[in-house]
């Protein structure tokens, strides 16, 4: 990504959150920006007021719940050689331990325990967040993350309910306000391992490194933003999106320099400020 486009992007993002009147540009006790705090309001309600409690609905949880376990159970068989590769080769460039896990947000504010092959070194701390050129990252851990390999170990998480194939990125604690409105609506769903925002997001870490604060850049600019992503997504989303986001995820995972996330904003018709 060249440095002109990640300055436009940065401008972009901070001139939608910060000059509107009303909206603020952090994740402060308030809640996120007025926009998010409308999307999730109205999710709210029409959650509420559409019978979220309906046989439909309780039919269409269980067809999906079936689905991800399903989904989860075929691609551990198949993947199985793959993951047992990767293992050793982490272990052959930094040692044990292979699987790395973090608490994490899940659906209602449950917190769960994530688990992911281990892309940094042994006993390193420091920041949650990870931006391009972070010297934690291993020689190996590099490579998983590019082709998002290391994300293969939460079919386990999926299998066992804590998460599902879409949904939004679980957050760590620090990151999550439960009182927000947004918030709300975000964590009334399960989390996946992809979503909208994550695969626009996709080059997040060089965008971060773009930062002189990384964190700071995270916190009030591209999380309201996927938060904002996350919620559009939410009020549209039916088993033909996922589909469509499933397949997307799996595409740029395997060929990650032909990613584009101006043409994944005009598939899903969202995000589009910034064609």
């Amino acid at each position: 990504m060249s440095q002109a486009r990640l300055k436009r992007m940065r401008k972009a993002l901070l001139g939608r959150l910060s000059h509107r009147p009303g909206v603020e540009t952090s994740l402060d006790a308030a809640g996120t920006s007025a926009c998010a705090t409308k999307l999730a309001d109205r999710l709210a309600c029409a959650g509420r007021g559409a019978g979220s409690q309906s046989a439909a609905s309780r039919l269409f949880g269980t067809l999906a719940r079936c689905f991800d376990a399903a989904c989860a159970a075929s691609g551990l068989v198949l993947v199985l050689p793959v993951l047992a590769m990767l293992a050793l080769v982490v272990l052959m460039d930094d040692g044990p331990p292979v699987l790395f896990s973090q608490t994490r947000v899940g659906k209602d504010g449950k917190p769960f325990r994530i688990w992911k092959f281990r892309t940094m070194r042994a006993g390193s701390s420091g920041s949650a967040i990870t931006a391009s050129g972070d010297a934690r990252v291993t020689r190996s851990g590099a490579v998983l993350r590019k082709f998002k390999l290391d994300e293969l170990p939460q079919l386990f998480n999926v299998l066992k309910g804590d998460m599902s194939l879409v949904g939004p990125r679980p957050e760590t604690p620090e990151y999550v306000q439960p009182r927000a409105p947004a918030w709300q609506a975000v964590l009334a769903v399960r989390p996946g391992i992809t979503d909208l925002a994550t695969l626009i997001y996709r080059d997040e870490e060089e965008i971060l490194g773009a930062s002189a604060n990384a964190d700071v850049l995270y916190r009030e600019t591209v999380l309201p933003e996927k938060l904002r992503l996350n919620l559009a997504y939410l009020r549209a989303r039916s088993f033909r999106q996922d589909l469509r986001l499933i397949l997307l995820t799996v595409r740029y995972s395997l060929f990650p320099d032909s990613f584009d996330p101006n043409r994944v904003r005009r598939t899903f018709g969202i995000g589009l400020e910034y064609d």
